[in-house]
């Protein structure tokens, strides 16, 4: 750094200090900047004063205008909770006049899972069902209001919230001839209490649903909180997952809390308005509660109380008859297509369970039969049935099977692996000289797994079963064990049920038997894909063991008896199929068909064109190679 340098650093630092000296206040300056601050903090402090007491005063005004609020009911909020019985032959409803609602329901007609001769479907530890009501100052809530009953009978009454000065909440209550109850909420004099707009309701439901049935993880794969939309069609929330406040975006008629077999439903004339919130969430087998249920919902009143909130409240079992027959009860003019409780399957399997596993079940069961007996005659209708079409597919097979030395000496040639193509096509070309298909054998497992996935879907849900006994099983609708221990094992659970051995054990004889029969008509590389195929059909009986040991006894005895009587059917038909006239007549047909050859058609012209085609770029790729 040269002296330039130095010297002008000195004078910048010497003009610094000095304006800053030159700049700094005198004493009078700096004395009267003290007192203009002392008087902004005073000016500070006396706004802060005035703010609080000006909040204060606000706050004082709010608190007299709620108690004002509050004291329009400050009747309805004291009291003695007493209770209020409706009844009638099917059903016992307990309401309490704190709330004004239904807090116990018990069902008269059925068993609970250990023997009472009742179904107590809930009661006040379980659920609670409240109204609220956004008032211009306070909510007002009807689960915290006493209620004065009037009008009493064994099927009615009327439940009054006196606020004074002719402002009154009432609900009436009608309980019909079975399981359906009516109810009316109408305000009396309260238009005052609400903004001019307000025009929507608040409620909110809550339910712990009960373990009714002894197989507690069957019947919670079974129960699911249910919805009608109010354009059609019901939905649900995943039985095995959770859900918290999950939104439906379309406006819907009616929720349900179902169980297996039974379900509490609540239906608003008025729709409950979009973005109604559900829960569900699976509880522990330990607490004997399968789900908590909960449903935030809106739906219109009228605080002049000109046009009264109408409701309907379900709560019975889930009967597909029964509940297309309550339905018709309903005074809202709408198609609530209630039966949707009872699940019958996807589209295609509810149609057949629909239209033709119901009509069977109702008019066997007008004989006055017991369950397992409809069970098999159902069984035995349905094999009466579809006889013709497995007979028909049974011939193709035997067919096969006759020919299958013939094959067999027509195709030594072709043993080289790339002569397979060349097989399969003079294959294709014996079937059709033959007059035989090689599809034909599959059509009994096609025609028998639509009935059996119908039967999977409506047996668990077919109430009729529910405390029937056949047998050595004592309810129908739940497993028969044969030994039982206290503790869960993985994938087992706490039992052996002897109708899923026995049906596991005849799935294995009918595997190994239709296996056999499939080996006597498979020709070279077929042959070879069996045994790899035969290893899984052996291992699926094992593993329906592990899926179908908490399953009913019914579905699993039909089962059973299906699988016994379609082994019967294929042994009758091997025992009385001549094996020499068959291959008579395929001679026969050979004969006249070499004087008449006709071409291919249906799927067995396809396959021969696929073939043909393969043949052709197989033959390109070996020429690409030798060039």
């Amino acid at each position: 750094m040269d002296k330039n340098t130095i010297t002008g650093f000195i004078l910048i630092a010497i003009v610094l200090i000095g304006f800053s000296w030159w700049q700094q206040p005198s004493a009078e300056q700096i004395e009267a900047q003290r007192k203009q601050d002392s008087i902004a903090v005073v000016a500070r402090e006396k706004a802060e004063k005035e703010r609080k007491a000006a909040e204060a005063a606000k706050k004082n005004e709010e608190a007299k205008a709620r108690e004002d609020s509050t004291a329009a009911f400050f009747q309805a909020l004291n009291g003695t909770a007493q209770d209020v019985v409706l009844k009638n032959e099917k059903v016992v409803l307990t309401l309490s006049t704190k709330g004004g609602t239904v807090k116990k329901a018990v069902l008269k007609d059925f068993k609970n899972h250990e023997g009472k001769n009742e179904v107590t479907l809930f009661d006040e530890k379980d659920q609670q069902l409240k109204f609220m009501l956004a008032g211009k100052e306070t909510n007002i809530i009807s689960s915290e209001l006493y209620f004065t009953p009037t009008n009493l009978t064994d099927s009615t009454v009327t439940m009054t919230a006196d606020a004074g000065n002719g402002r009154q909440l009432v609900l009436d209550w009608l309980l019909g001839h079975d399981y359906m109850l009516h109810m009316k909420m109408q305000a009396v004099g309260m238009e005052g209490m609400f903004a001019p707009n307000y025009s929507q309701m608040d409620i909110e439901w809550t339910d712990q649903a009960r373990q009714q049935e002894r197989g507690f993880n069957f019947e919670n794969q079974r129960s699911s909180l249910t919805y009608h939309l109010t354009e059609g069609g019901t939905d649900y929330l995943n039985e095995m997952k959770e859900a918290v406040d999950k939104p439906v975006e379309e406006t819907i008629d009616w929720v349900a809390f179902k169980n297996q077999y039974f379900s509490a439903v609540m239906i608003a004339k008025d729709n409950f308005a979009q973005n109604s919130l559900m829960t569900s969430l699976p509880l522990k087998k330990e607490t004997h509660y399968l789900k908590q249920y909960g449903a935030k919902l809106k739906t219109a009143f009228d605080p002049k109380g000109q046009k009264p909130s109408e409701f309907e409240f379900y709560y019975g079992p889930n009967d597909f008859r029964l509940l297309q027959k309550v339905e018709k009860q309903s005074t809202f003019g709408k198609d609530l297509q209630m039966e949707r409780l009872v699940y019958l399957g996807w589209p295609l399997i509810r149609i057949i369970n629909r239209w033709f596993t119901i009509y069977v079940f109702d008019w066997l069961t007008k004989f006055g039969l017991n369950m397992g007996i409809v069970l098999i005659l159902i069984t035995l209708l349905l094999k009466v049935i579809t006889f013709p079409l497995v007979k028909k597919s049974y011939m193709s097979s035997a067919k096969m099977r006759v020919l299958k030395p013939k094959f067999d000496e027509a195709t030594k040639q072709f043993d080289k692996p790339e002569d397979q193509m060349q097989k399969q096509q003079a294959m294709m070309q014996m079937y059709s000289q033959y007059g035989v298909s090689p599809l034909g054998g599959c059509l009994p497992a096609l025609i028998q797994m639509p009935i059996w996935i119908a039967m999977f879907n409506y047996v668990p849900n077919a109430i009729q079963l529910r405390g029937e006994s056949f047998l050595w099983m004592k309810d129908l609708s739940t497993y028969d064990p044969i030994i039982s221990w206290g503790k869960d094992i993985w994938m087992i659970g706490d039992h052996l049920s002897l109708t899923c051995i026995l049906f596991c054990v005849a799935n294995l004889l009918y595997s190994w038997l239709t296996m056999r029969q499939q080996k006597d008509q498979m020709v070279g590389q077929q042959a070879d894909q069996l045994k790899m195929m035969q290893w899984m059909m052996y291992l699926m009986p094992v593993m329906f063991f592990f899926m179908f040991n908490e399953y009913s006894s019914g579905l699993n005895f039909y089962y059973f008896i299906s699988l016994f009587f379609s082994a019967a059917i294929m042994w009758t038909l091997r025992k009385t199929t001549n094996d020499e006239k068959l291959l008579a007549i395929l001679e026969a047909k050979y004969e006249e068909n070499k004087k008449n050859p006709k071409k291919q058609s249906g799927m067995a012209a396809k396959l021969e064109a696929m073939q043909k085609r393969a043949a052709e770029l197989e033959k390109q790729r070996q020429n690409g190679y030798k060039k």
